[in-house]
């Protein structure tokens, strides 16, 4: 069965404490993304980016739920440096039109058009954050035919009114389908 490794917006707004949309504990999964990507048992490591235009329907002025965030062109909206992008095969963007809300890296039928032409039957999702675009991601993967896997020891939830709670979305991942991976202890 041949794999893919989806790291979801490992990026600066949402890594850095001082962030535009800081994930609680962010910071802390960047070695293992590492670990994972250098591991040798995926197939592809594919990164997705949020890569939103100024005015991007998220956001809070345009009357969406969030600070403007990884706006195009930024370095909030770049990788984060701990990230090792020499691992990284693909980088993919996301919500990179206002309409686009970019939840799901297969929004867009690219992700899994490629995925298909390197013949890749199954995912292994972690990244930022848990309970929005690795839960809106691993559910498109699964929409798409594709065996996921999402690993919560190396994703991070930000919880926020109006928005899935992380043990929630953890909750639906199982029973959609996913094989959920707890933090190691």
């Amino acid at each position: 069965m041949a794999e893919a490794l989806l790291i979801v917006d490992f990026q600066n707004d949402f890594v850095r404490p001082d962030g535009a949309l800081s994930v609680p504990g962010g910071d802390e999964i960047g070695a293992r993304l590492n670990e994972l990507a250098a591991s040798g048992c995926f197939d592809l490591v594919v990164a997705t980016r949020d890569w939103h235009p100024p005015d991007h329907g998220s956001f809070e002025e345009q009357g969406g739920p969030w600070p403007a965030h990884c706006v195009q062109g930024t370095s909030g909206a770049e990788l984060h440096p701990t990230l090792d992008s020499e691992r990284v095969d693909v980088l993919l963007d996301t919500g990179d039109e206002r309409d686009l809300e970019g939840y799901s890296a297969f929004e867009r039928p690219e992700l899994g058009r490629l995925l298909r032409e390197k013949a890749i039957d199954a995912v292994y999702v972690a990244g930022l954050a848990t309970n929005v675009c690795v839960r809106g991601t691993a559910l498109g993967a699964l929409e798409e035919g594709f065996a996921v896997t999402v690993d919560t020891g190396a994703s991070r939830g930000i919880d926020v009114e109006g928005v899935v709670a992380t043990a929630e979305a953890v909750d639906e991942l199982s029973r959609a389908g996913a094989t959920v991976i707890p933090p190691a202890r």
